[in-house]
């Protein structure tokens, strides 16, 4: 999977679960420029990206990612697994 349909995946994922077609994620996007993103919804986010590509994070994996890019990392080395 490229980098660029992991961040497309990775779009249709937070627009469904935000409720916001105008989120257009990118490397750098936080917690801090997402209106709804709460440590609740950080769960869900969690859980719903691990759905939508088919892996599980570890913990320490969830708690290492600073950054949306961190997390497309994380997805694109398990996808050459």
């Amino acid at each position: 999977m490229t980098r660029e349909q992991i961040f497309e995946a990775l779009n249709e994922v937070f627009r469904d679960l935000f409720d916001d077609e105008a989120i257009n994620v990118t490397d750098t996007t936080t917690a801090a420029e997402i209106e709804d993103w709460d440590s609740l919804e950080h769960i869900n986010l969690i859980v719903a990206v691990e759905k939508k590509f088919g892996m599980k994070f570890s913990m320490g994996e969830v708690n290492k990612m600073k950054n949306v890019g961190e997390m497309a990392d994380l997805i694109q080395q398990r996808g050459k697994q």
